[in-house]
């Protein structure tokens, strides 16, 4: 089987590809001839994937899943949320995302986080939706080389690591998008 991820981020698509079996390949929106930016103009994380997976199924006729992910902050009532990517600006840098989110936790004691996942599923005309949670805590300072955005300063529930810190394979286990991509599998997998 083969199916297009509506992603142009190399470290999602690899994450992604490497929890898959060799029976189901990912094909990259540039494999597909996308290279334009896809709206992402939703005002939730459920939305966001919605219209990246409707996009590529109308545009260019494929089955495709498409995922968005966003960091909710507790004590930042849900922030950054959907703008999770752009917190600190349209350049979507990680290194400012991660030291906006650590100057507005620096006088709050209450670090609980979590990242939310939701994949959407365009196949066979129609959508399924799956959603990830990862519960933890946002960390004083950057930890890890390891992942990629937020991981650095990301601790999980029952962790003493950062998600930069853990190993692919673990984090793969555990992590929201690797939760998500566990059920979006079964359903496949099931579909074949």
């Amino acid at each position: 089987m083969q199916i297009v991820f509506a992603s142009s981020n190399k470290n999602k698509i690899f994450e992604i590809q490497s929890m898959l079996p060799d029976t189901i390949k990912i094909l990259s929106l540039e494999e597909i001839g996308c290279y334009e930016e896809i709206p992402e103009t939703a005002d939730t994380i459920e939305g966001n994937a919605i219209l990246k997976a409707n996009y590529v199924t109308t545009k260019y006729g494929y089955d495709c899943f498409a995922d968005d992910t966003g960091l909710e902050v507790a004590a930042l009532n849900g922030e950054p949320g959907v703008f999770s990517a752009r917190y600190a600006g349209e350049q979507r840098s990680a290194d400012d995302n991660m030291n906006k989110l650590l100057t507005a936790l620096s006088d709050k004691s209450n670090r609980k986080a979590q990242f939310k996942t939701v994949i959407a599923l365009n196949r066979n005309g129609s959508q399924k939706l799956f959603t990830g949670i990862a519960e933890g805590e946002i960390t004083v300072e950057k930890s890890g080389s390891g992942g990629f955005g937020y991981d650095p300063i990301f601790m999980p529930l029952g962790y003493q690591e950062t998600f930069a810190e853990l190993s692919l394979e673990i984090k793969n286990d555990i992590s929201h998008r690797g939760k998500a991509t566990k059920d979006l599998l079964h359903y496949l997998t099931e579909m074949e």
